[in-house]
Parts: C-alpha cells; sequence; structure tokens
C-alpha cells in the first residue's frame, strides 16, 4: 500500500477517514468498545451486528455525527447471510474496508459436559465467521470507488485495501484457560488468519488478515455471588476476578478492559499496520509470557 493522503494514518480527519466496517458480535463488550474506536478514528459507517444497541448507537452519533452506525442482525454462521450483508454494504456505500470478527463463546468448561452440539456452536462462533468473512470479504474490499456519486458519508476509495480483524483468545495458542471446545475453536480461529495470508497472497487486493488474542478481561459483570446454574457455559470462576488472583498471573497485576483490544484493532484497521497480516497480537497483560513455576502457590 502507497501512502496517499487517502490512507494516510495522520489525517486530522480521522485514520479511518470514509472507511466503511463491519463488526460482528457487536452485543458484547469488545465488539461494542470496537465500534467505539472505529468511530472515534472517522470510520464513516459501522455496521453493528446486533439490533439491541440503541443506547451505544444514540450516544456515539451524538460524540461522532460523521459517523452511521447501522444495526444489521445476522446470523455469522450462515454463509448466504454473510453474502447478503456484503452486497448491503456495497449498495448502501460503495465500498468495505474493515471487517471485525468478535462474536465468541466460551462453551462448557469440561469435556464430559461438552456435547456435540456445544462444539458445533463454539466452532461456528469463533472459526466459521472469519472463515467466511476471508472467503468473501476480499473481493469487495477490493472494489474501488473512485467518483463520490451519491453513497452518504463514504469517501471515494482510489486504491484497494482491506483488513481482517479476528478477536479470539490467549487460548488460541496454548491450553487449560477453560474448555476443550474453547481451545479448539480458538486455536482454529488463529488457523483461518494464518492460511488467510496464503489464500490472499497473489490477489493483489492490499487484504490484510490478523488475530487479536484477549487475555482476562474485566467486562462490568460481578460473578461474585452469582448464581451459576445453568450458566457455566459462559462465565469463568469468581475467583479470577480477585485482585490477589490477578496480581499473582497476570504480568500487568490486572484484567485488561475492552477499550485496550478496541485500540488494538483500530490498529489493525488503519493504515499505521499497513505490513501486518498473519499476525497474532496478544493482548494479556503478559500473563502468556509468564512462567507459571515462578507464581507462588
Amino acid at each position: 500500500m502507497d501512502t496517499t493522503v487517502d490512507f494516510s494514518p495522520y489525517r486530522q480527519d480521522g485514520k479511518l477517514h470514509g472507511f466503511v466496517c463491519v463488526v460482528a458480535g457487536a452485543s458484547q463488550p469488545v465488539g461494542q468498545a470496537i465500534i467505539e474506536e472505529l468511530a472515534a478514528h472517522g470510520a464513516a459507517s459501522i455496521y453493528a451486528t446486533d439490533s439491541s444497541l440503541t443506547n451505544l448507537i444514540s450516544s456515539l452519533s451524538s460524540a461522532h455525527p460523521n459517523t452511521k452506525i447501522i444495526p444489521y442482525p445476522f446470523n455469522v454462521a450462515k454463509e448466504d447471510e454473510t453474502l447478503s450483508l456484503i452486497d448491503e454494504v456495497l449498495n448502501a456505500f460503495g465500498r468495505l474496508d474493515v471487517w471485525v470478527c468478535s462474536s465468541g463463546l466460551l462453551g462448557p468448561p469440561s469435556i464430559h459436559e461438552t456435547t456435540a452440539d456445544d462444539l458445533t456452536k463454539v466452532f461456528e462462533a469463533h472459526s466459521l465467521a472469519p472463515f467466511f468473512a476471508l472467503k468473501h470479504a476480499p473481493a469487495a474490499m477490493g472494489k474501488l470507488l473512485t467518483e463520490k456519486q451519491t453513497y452518504p458519508n463514504a469517501a471515494p476509495k482510489t486504491q484497494q485495501y482491506g483488513s481482517i480483524i479476528v478477536i479470539s483468545s490467549v487460548a488460541s495458542t496454548y491450553g487449560g484457560c477453560w474448555g476443550p471446545a474453547y481451545t479448539m475453536s480458538a486455536h482454529a480461529a488463529l488457523g483461518v488468519v494464518r492460511a488467510g495470508v496464503a489464500v490472499l497472497k497473489g490477489s493483489r487486493s492490499n487484504v490484510r488478515i490478523n488475530c487479536i488474542s484477549p487475555g482476562q478481561l474485566d467486562v462490568g459483570v460481578d460473578l461474585h455471588g452469582m448464581d451459576m446454574r445453568g450458566m457455566t457455559a459462559q462465565f469463568p470462576p469468581a475467583r479470577m476476578q480477585e485482585r490477589q488472583e490477578q496480581e499473582k498471573i497476570i504480568g500487568l497485576e490486572r484484567a485488561g478492559r475492552p477499550q485496550e483490544v478496541a485500540r488494538v484493532a483500530g490498529f489493525l484497521a488503519s493504515g499505521f499496520s499497513s505490513y501486518v497480516t498473519g499476525a497474532n497480537l496478544v493482548v494479556d497483560g503478559g500473563a502468556s509470557a509468564m512462567n507459571p513455576m515462578t507464581i507462588p502457590i
């Protein structure tokens, strides 16, 4: 990618000026934080694949009036719905630049509790969604819009560009974080990214694909005293929220925040990361870099 003003990360009107983005998994805290980050950096339009974001859309519309947030619920595991969304984006705005896969599912904590249906659902959320994005989004990202025409907000696109961002987990590189379904599907999500480099090679579409692997995050849910019956498929043990536990197992001695993952997504969406593809950016406060044998038990 060259360094023309269209893609300069130092634009005064935002490093994502005129970009049209899709954020799948927008109902989750990380997905919502990513929407806020993209809007803050000048994205023209963001398709949020959830219909229950009224408050977020209202607040962002006030803070970032030049960004149009569009709620667009769809099933991330359905190929035909992925294609329909891409058609909708191109018909409405004439370009597609960023696709974020942020849908996730923990699954049961033990292999004995994991059914074939559980495994299917977790794999659909973690790996099937980015697979369909890799399969279909690059062709749309390679389309040029050289004249303004009647598309609202979207700027003309004079060179091919695209960034696919997969939000996975530190479970993408090692096991034991949670149940086996979670570990297996997180590895598969990273596999899509690594396979994607070869898939995109030779396409001349200038589309990149990268993974973000967060560690423990504070998403604002207090698990202490919560009735976990029937809910263990979605929440980790409450002891993980204890300050003493975090100081023991995390390098920065605290859980991360969704906004800190979103900032990395903003970097990967923009021209700042123009030579980064196939990467797995671990955002875990240094937890995975520590030798557990050095931690007092």
